[in-house]
């Protein structure tokens, strides 16, 4: 998916604040610069670094530091989504116009893209993993692993099941790993990418 705080560059997950947008977004635009959805919502490679620190403001300062639960350490971020705030964390009119002119002529895509995902959420009440990220500098070395402990603890402790999408093949493995099962493909419309449903049941 750093400021002064004494466990900026530490792997220990903390709760984001208003004060970390910079640089979540900045971890986030890094961790997403190669995932197969972004590269297609974004697909100049010269300003999508760019381009992703603005989506990824957006949907920190409008839609999950409101709503969710942010999470972050020195090289990672994510963010979640309890039952209880999934109503109330999804995009506004206001997010999507902000979103809308970033994203350019792929804008009606993206709705499309969301209109999609939406149809395949669950019924059940479940937590939700929007967004994780680690920037690829500090890949390997456990900080994105340590939020998606800290969340699906969460889970866990609630008797609740997680579930997420993702776009990225070579990470169906990695939640696989942490007790996720594949749902569903979904092919995305407008020639997409293909996008992934998980889900993970609780754990005693």
């Amino acid at each position: 998916m750093t400021n002064t705080n004494t466990n900026a560059d530490t792997g220990t997950p903390r709760v984001a604040t208003g004060e970390d947008v910079g640089a979540i977004s900045r971890v986030l635009a890094r961790a997403f610069e190669d995932d197969p959805m972004m590269c297609w919502f974004f697909p100049e490679a010269a300003t999508r670094p760019a381009a992703l620190g603005g989506y990824f403001t957006t949907l920190f300062t409008r839609q999950y530091l409101p709503y969710g639960l942010c999470e972050r350490t020195g090289h990672a971020a994510a963010f979640w989504v309890a039952p209880e705030a999934q109503e109330k964390a999804v995009p506004d009119e206001g997010t999507i116009r902000e979103l809308a002119e970033l994203l350019g002529d792929r804008a009606d895509w993206f709705r499309q893209c969301v209109e999609a995902a939406a149809a395949t959420a669950p019924q059940e009440a479940h937590w939700y993993l929007a967004v994780i990220g680690a920037d690829p500098v500090a890949q390997g070395r456990g900080q994105g692993a340590a939020l998606l402990r800290s969340g699906l603890a969460r889970a866990d402790a609630a008797g609740l099941p997680v579930h997420l999408e993702s776009s990225k093949a070579e990470n169906l493995a990695v939640y696989q790993h942490f007790g996720f099962e594949v749902l569903e493909e979904v092919q995305l419309p407008g020639d997409g990418p293909m996008l992934w449903t998980m889900r993970r049941a609780p754990r005693d």
